[in-house]
């Protein structure tokens, strides 16, 4: 099976809303709204077209992918990021490398579009494989409780994070 990662576009947010739903039903630590946060974020100012991906097979759209721009606050100042929230495959497709994939792929076009860091709010033993690292390594936190080992960070550039500082301030839509 051949895999093509793209650009989302907006005949295929139907397709993804239900991919998004299916990829999270069973899942135990989800309030299964994830395909809601998605569309409210599609419609914020924290949306970056390139930064919205799709894994596709046969015209089958297998995978999602969203990064959309956060800001990381302390007293003096604030520091762009993205947010990976969240990476979506259909539960017949999971454990293929998709994920992977859309991962890889989404951190290339970060990297082109000049931003230095990601972070992410997931499973411990899945990120780090990509180069996430807890952020409390860095001296960020995330502005809710979260187990420490679930909240991570990738610099996409050599020190990307050195200096940074502080709280994660999530778009609005993040909270609604």
């Amino acid at each position: 099976m051949k895999i093509k990662i793209r650009q989302e576009v907006k005949k295929d947010r139907s397709a993804v809303f239900d991919l998004i739903e299916k990829a999270f039903r069973n899942e135990k630590y989800s309030d299964h709204k994830e395909q809601y946060l998605v569309t409210r974020l599609r419609d914020s100012s924290a949306f970056t077209p390139e930064l919205s991906l799709v894994a596709e097979a046969e015209k089958e759209i297998l995978g999602h992918i969203l990064l959309t721009k956060i800001k990381i606050i302390n007293k003096d100042k604030a520091f762009d990021s993205l947010a990976l929230a969240p990476v979506s495959v259909l539960p017949d497709f999971q454990d293929k490398g998709i994920g992977s994939k859309l991962i890889t792929e989404a951190h290339a076009i970060a990297r082109q579009l000049g931003y230095n860091s990601i972070i992410v709010v997931g499973h411990k033993n899945y990120y780090p494989k990509f180069g996430y690292k807890m952020l409390k390594l860095f001296g960020i936190s995330v502005p809710f409780e979260v187990h420490e080992e679930n909240a991570m960070g990738i610099e996409l550039v050599k020190k990307g994070l050195y200096g940074v500082d502080g709280i994660v301030r999530y778009p609005s839509e993040f909270y609604e």
